[in-house]
This record gives structure tokens, sequence and C-alpha cells, in this order.
């Protein structure tokens, strides 16, 4: 699959197309037009937005490839002669510019989870720390990824097999909006246009107009009384139901990943999510954990005293302390440890089997390409530091020609630009290590030195296993139950400390898995490495100002939905009920809830598990190689099996008919036309969609302070749009 990248893209570069421009910077911070914030701070802007919608949604560089493009085509019209031709439009707007552009504002375009962390202190807590903490707190949690990844650049960047997928539609857009006045891709232009402006009208029905085209169930249309039928089949709303057998027609649901993942991504997906099925409505049915006696998806806590007819969450700051640690006392006066959602607890001991299930699989599998990471451990390199030259950073290793004629093609080509040096990255991971340790103490966070640095440490090896899988797969593994279980018994009592770990334990991966990508794309985009690390740091730091105002915007006119179970289908607080009770039950209550002989003392397990679980498949395919057993991957399948936890489930049948028609059917009958138009097709969805959703977010859903809705009629319903019954219980 990786060789697609050699097939679907140019191998060529033009060392004469200059980055380094005004209008570049000019592009990303300019005015649009009267109020309006430039690129970077539009991306940073709508990122935050998306982190406060029902279905979580990444930012699209896509969306961000075509308004760069449309900014470029108004400033054509610039002369290209005198002092603003000169500095306004010197030249033809070339591809260097757009992915330097693109790489700034798609940094930016990635809510910080240090927002998220502010977010929960604002809703369920009495500490706030001040706005200036909160910006450096956003910034050096964002970077630190960065200096850790960078460092990795040679081992899960450089190789030809780590072709990070979702890159694919970005490049093929690229290529074909700036290639096209050599005539090369008049047809895939066009295909761009009618995708991106069809999509763009046809948004505006499903999330504005009738939104019942979210998630059409002919099981919900014929009964309508049935919990039973909405635990199943109802999906349209968030933590409504699995959305069994529900067509959707809305792509902001569905998502472009089903054109461009690997098809072997798409088969485990399948296979965990059959699976997800299957265990969700055991667990609830069979009444495990008191599963009956909870909401079937959600992700708050809920008292003791909680029943099928009447849900109580529990009240968390009745147990802690003016130091926000919890009290055992109080603990044991509310009823004693409160119970979560069983499909919750059994998608986070799926989560943490998956995250061990990676490093067995990478390490049976993919060893031969991980080695290199552990070399600086052998006893002849360790002999290298005691050698003068491997002290001097300043002086640059000439490959040899073995090594050139074994590279990466699109890498071979970058030899010619000056690479940004390790000790740039090494600046980076130590400046944003010193401001965040003083960060943590300035925010009365609880947090030790100590524990801090432990945090890194695990961040750094979980970088490479994580790295590794999604430049192969695409498939972008979260770590956060792995970080925050060690973090609770590390500095056990205290669900603030808990958070902060996590943010720095977990964020730091998450950072540090864009870096790469981003350096992938840098990559193909033939972008000298010193401009990518340039746009990237000067994108994160826009960023960070700008996720602190618009979360503290939201967090203060939309507090009401976003502390309620369900939510609506425009604002949901679900991301950040799942961050609190995750930071309460393993930071403040693992003891009471987590430990052996307690109930759910299952999930921590998940760990071990998880090691074994690729292990089967594996001596399986070793006996019986021709059953391609090869081909299953445990940590994307068990991944899968919590996947449905929270969301608009409406869209995954949706979703995986797309892929196979995608990945499958044009691949295999129609391989010409996939290769030179199946990721363009991808782009044209994908800015369309997000451009009339982030348009309808600020005109009719709320994000301005007022949100203007479309009447109720049969096709925009309260309550649950696809008809099922409303749960009574909420």
């Amino acid at each position: 699959m990786e060789e697609i990248a050699l097939y679907a893209l140019h191998v060529d570069d033009d060392p004469s197309l200059n980055p380094w421009t005004f209008r570049t910077w000019l592009y990303v911070y300019s005015l649009l037009a009267f109020h309006c914030l430039g690129l970077s701070c539009f991306s940073s802007v709508l990122a935050t937005i998306y982190q406060f919608k029902p279905q979580g949604i990444v930012l699209s560089a896509t969306f961000l490839c075509v308004i760069s493009y449309v900014l470029a085509m108004v400033m054509d019209y610039i002369p290209k002669k005198g002092f603003i031709g000169r500095w306004f439009n010197p030249h033809p707007f070339n591809h260097k510019e757009h992915a330097a552009i693109l790489i700034m504002s798609s940094t930016a375009a990635h809510s910080a989870m240090a927002a998220e962390v502010i977010a929960v202190q604002r809703l369920w807590y009495t500490k706030i720390p001040n706005a200036a903490v909160c910006i450096f707190l956003i910034f050096s949690s964002q970077v630190m990824g960065y200096g850790i990844a960078g460092l990795m650049r040679k081992i899960i960047v450089y190789p030809t097999k780590f072709f990070y997928p979702a890159n694919l539609p970005i490049m093929s857009l690229l290529e074909t909006l700036h290639r096209k006045k050599k005539g090369e891709t008049k047809p895939q232009l066009k295909i761009f246009y009618w995708a991106f402006a069809l999509i763009f009208v046809w948004e505006v029905v499903p999330e504005y107009m009738m939104p019942l085209l979210t998630g059409v169930n002919i099981f919900c249309l014929a009964k309508r009384n049935s919990m039973v039928f909405t635990n199943i089949f109802g999906g349209a709303n968030g933590n409504e139901g699995l959305g069994f057998l529900s067509l959707c027609f809305d792509f902001q649901y569905i998502g472009s990943s089903a054109l461009y993942l690997p098809l072997k991504t798409q088969f485990n997906t399948l296979i965990g999510y059959i699976l997800n099925l299957a265990v969700f409505l055991g667990i609830f049915y069979g009444n495990i954990w008191r599963a009956r006696d909870f909401p079937f998806l959600s992700q708050l806590l809920f008292s003791p005293t909680s029943n099928s007819s009447s849900y109580i969450t529990f009240n968390q700051t009745a147990v802690l302390d003016a130091n926000g640690r919890l009290d055992e006392g109080l603990l044991a006066a509310e009823g004693g440890a409160p119970y979560m959602a069983a499909t919750f607890a059994a998608y986070v001991l799926t989560q943490n089997m998956a995250i061990t299930a990676t490093f067995t699989h990478l390490l049976l599998y993919n060893w031969d390409d991980l080695h290199s990471a552990f070399s600086f451990m052998s006893f002849s390199s360790l002999k290298n530091i005691a050698k003068p030259s491997f002290w001097m950073f300043w002086k640059a290793t000439e490959p040899t020609e073995e090594d050139i004629s074994e590279m990466d093609p699109h890498y071979r080509l970058m030899l010619r630009y000056k690479d940004a040096p390790d000790w740039w990255y090494g600046l980076v991971f130590l400046v944003s290590g010193v401001v965040g340790l003083i960060c943590i103490y300035e925010a009365d966070s609880g947090m030790s030195w100590w524990a801090f640095i432990i945090a890194i440490f695990l961040a750094s090896i979980l970088i490479l296993f994580t790295g590794a899988q999604a430049g192969l797969t695409g498939f972008s593994l979260p770590v956060q139950p792995i970080i925050q279980m060690i973090g609770a018994y590390l500095e056990p009592g205290n669900p603030l400390t808990n958070m902060y770990f996590t943010l720095f334990g977990y964020n730091t991966v998450g950072q540090g898995l864009l870096l790469l990508r981003d350096l992938k794309l840098g990559q193909y985009a033939k972008l000298s490495p010193r401009c990518t690390f340039t746009m990237q740091m000067v994108g994160t730091l826009v960023g960070s100002v700008l996720n602190y105002i618009i979360t503290l915007t939201i967090t203060q006119n939309q507090r009401e939905i976003l502390l309620s179970i369900e939510g609506t289908h425009i604002w949901s607080g679900a991301g950040l009920q799942s961050f609190n009770t995750q930071a309460i039950t393993w930071g403040g209550l693992a003891k009471q809830m987590y430990s052996w002989g307690s109930t759910y003392q299952w999930v921590p397990l998940g760990l071990v598990i998880g090691f074994f679980a690729p292990l089967p498949a594996y001596f399986l395919h070793r006996f019986f190689p021709k059953l391609g057993l090869n081909h299953l991957n445990m940590s994307i399948i068990c991944w899968h099996i919590g996947w449905l936890v929270t969301g608009i489930n409406s869209a995954i049948i949706s979703f995986f008919l797309v892929a196979f028609w995608s990945q499958h059917y044009l691949r295999r009958y129609k391989p010409e036309w996939f290769l030179k138009f199946n990721y363009v097709l991808c782009a044209g969805l994908d800015g369309g969609t997000q451009v009339v959703v982030f348009i309808m977010t600020f005109v009719f859903f709320g994000a301005s302070g007022k949100a203007i809705p479309f009447p109720n009629y049969w096709g925009n319903k309260e309550g649950n749009i696809d008809y099922c019954m409303v749960d009574p219980g909420n």
C-alpha cells in the first residue's frame, strides 16, 4: 500500500520555487475582510468549536488548502510590478508556498488538550488558572511532542513504508491545483470543483433543514416506543444508540477517511465494529456492572442510588476537599464509589487492550523497521558518546551512495535542502519542558516535578510505536487510558493532578504524531525541512492564544448543554464529560473502582490481556501463511470494540459503504480512475463540507452567541431526530 505514494504522487522537484514569501505569511495572518481572522486564526477557532460538537471531527487540511487557494486567486489580481507587486504578488502562487501555508494553518487547527483541561476546570472545578498561565500551558503542551517526534523523524518519517495515508488526498489536491497550467490536471480539477460545489449545497439540508437525514432507520420509524430499538438502531443524536442499519446522508459524519484509509485498516475496523455491537449489547442486557440502572451510552459518573427510571449523576464536588483531593469520609456520605455506564467501562477496557496490543503487533511484524530506534543502547553506540565528534551537532554527516540508493525517492530529492538539525528539536523539547514545569506549579495542579518527567518519558516511548502504527496504517491509537492509569498510581487521590499528568503524557503523543505527518507532507511537497519546522512552530503559537479565547466563550455561552447527559445534535459536552469522568475515576477513585475486588477490576487488566491479543493470529500465520492472518491488526480491532461509545453512530454503515466503493471496487476494478481521481474527490467532499459547516456554525448554530433554529416539522423534530424513543431516565 505504501507504494501508492510513488504512483499517485509525482516524484519530482523544482528547487527554484520559493515558499519564503511575504504573502505566505500574509495569507496566514492577514485580515480576510472587515473583522475576519487570518487563516491560522480561522483554523484554530474552528478546531476549538469542533471540540464541543457531538461527533469528534478533525479540521481537515483539505478545507484549509481550499481556503488558502481562494485567497491566492484573489491576490493574483494585484499588479506584479512596483513595490506592492514585489511584496504581495512576486510570482505565480506555487505549491511550496501553498504547502507552507497549509502546514502552518493545520498546526493551529488542532484544538489543544490543555484547552480541554481548562474547559473541564471551568465546568466542574473551582480552581481556574489565570489567562497567562493558560496560554503558556497550551503552548508548552502543544510543542513538547514536536521536540520528541522530530528526533525520531529518520526512523518513522523518511522511509517509504511510513506513508501516513491522510497525506494522500491533500497532496493530490496540491498537485491538481498547481499543475493545471501544464494541462496535466484539468479533469481532476473539474472533479474537485463539482464535488466541492455539490456537497457545499447539499450539507445545508441534513445539517440544518432536515436533520432526519443524519440517521434514517426504518426500525426506528416502525417502532417508536421501544428502548431496545433505540439502543440498537438509534444513533442520529449523541449518546442515543448504536445506529445499526441506519443510513446517514451527512458527509460531515461519514468522514473523508473512508476514501483514503487502506483497505486493510478498514477491514480490521469492520471486525472491531461487529464485535462492538455484540459486546455492548451483551454487557447491557446481561446487566453486567448494573448496566440497566444507567444510560446505555454515557460518559458521566452516576450515583449508586441511580436506577433505570431515574439516572442520578454523581456529585463529584461533594467528595472533594478544598484542595481538590478525595475525602473518603465525604465519599461514604454520598453512598460510596460511583458507577459508570457499562458500555463506557467496556470502552476503557478495550482501549487498554488496544494500547498494549500495539506494542506486541509492531514488535512481531515490524521489528526490522523499528530496531534502529534502540540502536543507541548498543555497546558501539555507547562508545561513540566518548568521541568529540558525537557532540559536534553543527557538523552534518553526508549519506553514502549506498544510503542514497536505498532512500525513499521523495526523500532523495530533499537532500538538496538543509535539514532542520536535531538540536533545534532538542531545544524545543528543553524549553517546552521548563515552561510546562513552571505552569503545573503556577496552576496549582498538585503534580510533582518527578511525575512530570515520568509523563514525558512515557510519551517518548509511545510516540515511537503509535507513530509507526499511524505511518503504516493511518490509524492513530489514543493512549489516554494507560497514561491516566499510570498517573493515578503515581499520585493517587487527586483528579486535577491526573488531568495534568494526562495532558503532558497523552497530548505530547498526539502532537508528536501530527508533527510526523506534517514532516511527511513536507517531504512529498519537497518543502525544505527548515521551512516546515518554522511553519509548525509559528502556527502552534497562534493557535494557543485562540484556543483559550474560544474555549472561554463557549463554556460561558453553552454551559448547561455541555453539562447535560445527551446534549443536542449541535453542541455536546460528551468529550469533556469523558475526560472529566476518567480523571475522577482514575485520579480520585482508582482504589475504590479499579483495584482487585472492586466493580471494575477487569478494566486495568485489559493492559495485560492486550499484550497477548496478537499472539494467536501470529502463530497461526506462521503455521498457515496462506490464510492471510498477518493482515489482522489486533490493536485496531480492540480499539474499535469500544468505537460506538459516543457520537453520531448512524453514520457507520454509510462509512463502510463508501470505504468499500473506494478502497475495494475502485482500486481493484477501476485502478486508473482510483489513482487519478479518488483522492481529489475526497478533497472536494471534505473541503465543501467543512466550509459550509463553519459558516452554519456561526450563522445558525449559536457560535456567535445567538442560534437561529430551523422550524420544527417531521424532518426536524424535537428529541431524537430519527424518531426512536427518548430514554425516560434522562
